[in-house]
């Protein structure tokens, strides 16, 4: 039965490796690297007291929240957003080159307010769902903004006292715009209209749509984090990774003669499939991942070690070299579970639990635990099924 089935069982492997081949390379510009390998801002914020708005845990809590909204929106790649004791918030942002503008967006407190000429606040943004860039008639960039049902009946009564007159829009108590109200407007929609350029209709859309801080935000430190630090990283990483795997290579042809090189084509394979769901999840690599890697590389042909030692010991009892095979693989299996599920649970509770470069480990090592046992148990088995009869084990 199972000769029947490994034609097909080898053309599932085959596309597998076509696949990986076109996802992986060329390899340059694939892989998103972090902040300690590609560089970026390290900025430290802390919330400060102020008589309207007190500190306490719930309001750090949010402010942590809003920051991570506000990131999003930037589109940086695995940031970091962490407490740091009990009212500071680490922010680190990998590729970003340019921290003064990530801490405008990340450290203003963003509150909008609508005040009529005579100062007194008419409406806030606490009800406004959305805000986005749109172009005028003349090209000119402006934010347009939505409210709720709520907001949108403020607005209306708003806009309805204050026909003929100005209504001032002010962030953070500052004014940006100072429309004269036309005519009532009913349906909750506006425009912000400024001299604005792109990037700042941008910056003050991002604020709008992510929320007001709930506390005022300090700036204790930023930094930026040069990216030669990183690529000397990356060069000893990769270093490391390449000996590692040429070691593993050699070990296995050594020990186990031609039986040894079918396990390093099938650990070829491992790191083809590794960086190819790597890349396919948009996963970000760190150092720490790096090791995780270089880690999982000796997890991956630790499969095959304790399959060969149950194929060498069925074959010494006297069971047929074809029969040794099956009871190899057959018996080692639950082995190869037990020992990669326990190791898995680590790794998802790193990934989970930990945060910047810890979830980085968690995340290679997760995939490099997921490859290793399909390449341990499947590849493995169809590479030996393909030349199990022409070569021997050294018994």
């Amino acid at each position: 039965m199972r000769r029947r089935l490994l034609p097909w069982r080898f053309l599932v492997v085959l596309g597998l490796v076509a696949l990986s081949v076109f996802v992986v390379f060329p390899v340059r510009g694939r892989i998103r690297l972090g902040l300690d390998l590609r560089g970026g801002s390290h900025i430290l914020l802390e919330c400060v007291d102020t008589p309207e708005a007190p500190v306490d845990e719930d309001a750090v809590r949010r402010v942590v929240e809003i920051i991570r909204n506000r990131i999003d929106q930037l589109g940086v790649a695995e940031p970091v957003i962490a407490r740091q004791g009990e009212r500071r918030v680490l922010v680190q942002l990998p590729g970003v080159t340019d921290p003064q503008r990530a801490v405008e967006i990340i450290g203003k407190t963003a509150l909008l307010e609508f005040k009529d000429e005579r100062g007194e606040t008419v409406l806030t943004g606490a009800h406004l769902k959305n805000a986005q860039v749109q172009f005028d008639r003349l090209g000119r960039p402006v934010v347009a903004i939505s409210f709720d049902s709520e907001g949108a009946k403020l607005f209306a009564q708003a806009t309805t006292a204050n026909v003929g007159r100005p209504l001032g829009i002010y962030l953070d108590g500052k004014l940006i715009s100072n429309p004269v109200v036309q005519e009532p407007i009913l349906g909750g929609e506006a425009q912000i209209t400024g001299r604005f350029t792109l990037e700042e209709a941008q910056n003050l859309a991002i604020l709008l749509r992510a929320g007001a801080l709930p506390v005022k935000v300090e700036v204790i430190e930023n930094r930026s984090v040069e990216p030669t630090l990183g690529r000397d990283s990356v060069n000893a990483g990769l270093r490391a990774a390449v000996i590692g795997v040429i070691l593993v290579l050699a070990f296995m042809v050594l020990y186990y003669g031609s039986f040894g090189l079918l396990a390093d084509l099938a650990l070829l394979c491992f790191v083809l499939f590794f960086f190819a769901l790597f890349i396919g999840l948009r996963a970000t690599l760190t150092l720490p991942g790096i090791a995780g890697f270089v880690l999982t590389v000796g997890m991956a042909v630790d499969a095959n070690v304790l399959i060969f030692e149950r194929i060498k010991e069925e074959y010494r009892s006297g069971k047929t070299w074809r029969a040794s095979i099956d009871a190899g693989f057959q018996k080692a299996f639950r082995t190869i579970l037990d020992a990669n599920v326990t190791t898995l649970i680590a790794a998802v509770l790193l990934f989970s639990l930990g945060s910047g470069p810890i979830k980085g480990f968690g995340v290679t090592l997760s995939l490099g635990i997921l490859c290793s046992m399909f390449t341990g148990v499947w590849v493995s088995r169809v590479f030996v099924d393909l030349f199990a009869d022409r070569l021997k084990m050294r018994v």
